[in-house]
């Protein structure tokens, strides 16, 4: 995970000072961005089962706040904004379809992962909603980190829905700074991950398949 200091303005809010909470600036005037990345699961329960199928991945859908590269920040529920200077290395829902693959990869126990565009031919198809993916100021001078995903299992090639599964984490930042606010993204996500990892995995195996 990037960890660099950063310096956050809001629109309209004077003497915030560095860590601020700002809109973020027009593309192609300013500064380049910061980029910043998260990271895969790496830690799941040990009494997983091992499948002996193959899953694919669905890209997720996710609201058009959020399906951008730009880190998101609420500081009232009817307010969306985004941090200045900095931004995900890739679109939101993007990235965490990347880490949910390497999440998988990581348990060690599926004969495949992929992603749903791949040449697997999956035995299970993961439908994935990214529902929340923003910062959130409650008042105090850190916001914090709010991370949802809604998963449904899909039974191939019937396409039938096996079940369905929602994780929410919310960790709260050390401060403003836009580093501290990217480590917890980097917790939420993280504990999401493991939640929808070791669900789908004993849900599926957990289910006779024709």
């Amino acid at each position: 995970m990037t960890r660099t200091a950063g310096h956050l303005a809001r629109r309209g809010f004077l003497g915030f000072g560095a860590g601020a909470l700002a809109a973020c600036s027009l593309p192609g005037t300013g500064e380049p961005p910061r980029l910043f990345t998260l990271t895969p699961k790496s830690n799941f329960a040990s009494d997983l089962p091992r499948a002996d199928w193959q899953l694919a991945i669905e890209a997720p859908v996710a609201p058009g706040g959020i399906d951008t590269t730009r880190i998101a920040v609420q500081r009232s529920p009817l307010t969306l904004d985004y941090f200045a200077r900095a931004a995900w290395t890739d679109t939101a829902p993007r990235m965490v379809q990347t880490l949910l693959l390497e999440s998988f990869e990581n348990t060690g126990k599926l004969v495949a992962v992929g992603r749903e565009s791949s040449s697997l031919r999956p035995d299970y198809l993961l439908k994935v909603d990214l529902r929340e993916f923003q910062a959130e100021f409650r008042g105090a001078a850190a916001p914090v980190a709010r991370v949802r995903l809604s998963v449904r299992l899909v039974r191939l090639p019937e396409r039938a829905v096996v079940a369905s599964f929602s994780h929410e984490a919310v960790e709260p930042a050390a401060s403003a700074e836009i580093d501290k606010v990217v480590a917890a993204f980097d917790d939420a996500l993280g504990s999401v991950l493991r939640r929808v990892a070791e669900w789908t995995l004993r849900t599926g195996t957990s289910r006779p398949r024709a």
